[in-house]
């Protein structure tokens, strides 16, 4: 299994619309991508805190997609890619960190 993860970093001055993110955004990708056979599922994250709770969380939101392949996430994500990252500056101004990950143990 593959995860997908777009991480968004904790900027000094960062603009997020957590709601326009949570209520349009994702629910956009969901309906594409679940229409793919390899798509296996999706969590977003907000982030809270560094290690104490006093301190800033290092990660303002992390979404996580989960593909059977790289090659899955690719055929779910290519026909929508335009409209998908077309629409990041409707919710965010910041730079987000794409990683693919192969999941070794999921419980």
């Amino acid at each position: 299994m593959i995860k997908i993860s777009i991480i968004y970093p904790n900027t000094p001055t960062y603009r997020f619309d957590m709601d326009y993110y949570i209520d349009n955004h994702m629910p956009l990708a969901i309906r594409y991508f679940s229409t793919h056979p390899g798509y296996k599922g999706v969590s977003v994250e907000r982030g809270l805190s560094g290690v104490f709770p006093e301190t800033e969380a290092r990660y303002i939101v992390m979404c996580h997609f989960l593909f059977n392949s790289a090659e899955d996430f690719m055929a779910a994500f290519t026909p929508h890619a335009a409209e998908l990252q077309g629409d990041i500056i409707n919710y965010t101004d910041i730079e987000p960190i794409i990683q693919i990950s192969e999941v070794l143990i999921s419980q």
